[in-house]
């Protein structure tokens, strides 16, 4: 009877070994840190003067958390004008800017608190640029969208040729006449 309290202390031990190993590999391993919530954000680019869809824009994603820059990401825009990420971090803030052919460039920061997020952006077309010497208020581009030619100057209001100067009367001019011998 003696060997059956020694096996059930051997039981005992071994299993008490098995528990504290498994214990002991679990702290000693790597720590599993489950990934942060994402929240999906959806830009939706439309011409400010129709309401249309801006199709093929860059819209660009820069995301920071807590003060850490978490990167930036670029995506084109569908023919409805969407672009779409699932990627930023919940809590974070976004800093989107739009570019699209024809158009001034959009730019904006939000923090995304929420799971889903959907921002409206409504393209200008590109304006005169602002002086620090003149009141600025809705200045209206002055060149239409597209390729533009450089401003040649109208030839046809100039002479051809520089006209010729008058000609100086002899007793006016600067020159000595010359000495007549006497």
């Amino acid at each position: 009877m003696a060997s059956r309290p020694r096996s059930i202390a051997l039981v005992l031990a071994l299993l008490s070994t098995l528990l504290l190993g498994a214990n002991g590999l679990a702290q000693r391993g790597r720590k599993y840190k489950p990934p942060p919530d994402t929240s999906h954000i959806e830009v939706i680019v439309t011409k400010k003067s129709t309401g249309k869809p801006i199709s093929n824009a860059a819209v660009v994603f820069r995301s920071t958390l807590d003060g850490r820059d978490e990167g930036n990401l670029e995506v084109k825009t569908d023919p409805e004008g969407k672009a779409a990420i699932d990627i930023i971090p919940t809590g974070s803030t976004v800093q989107v800017q739009v570019i699209a052919d024809g158009f001034a460039t959009y730019a904006g920061e939000y923090v995304v608190t929420e799971a889903s997020r959907t921002i409206p952006v409504s393209m200008l077309r590109p304006r005169e640029q602002i002086s620090a010497y003149e009141d600025n208020t809705g200045k209206a581009s002055q060149r239409k969208a597209g390729v533009q030619e450089p401003v040649k100057p109208d030839t046809s209001k100039q002479p051809a040729t520089p006209p010729k100067p008058a000609p100086v009367p002899p007793s006016e001019s600067n020159t000595p006449s010359p000495v007549k011998p006497e």
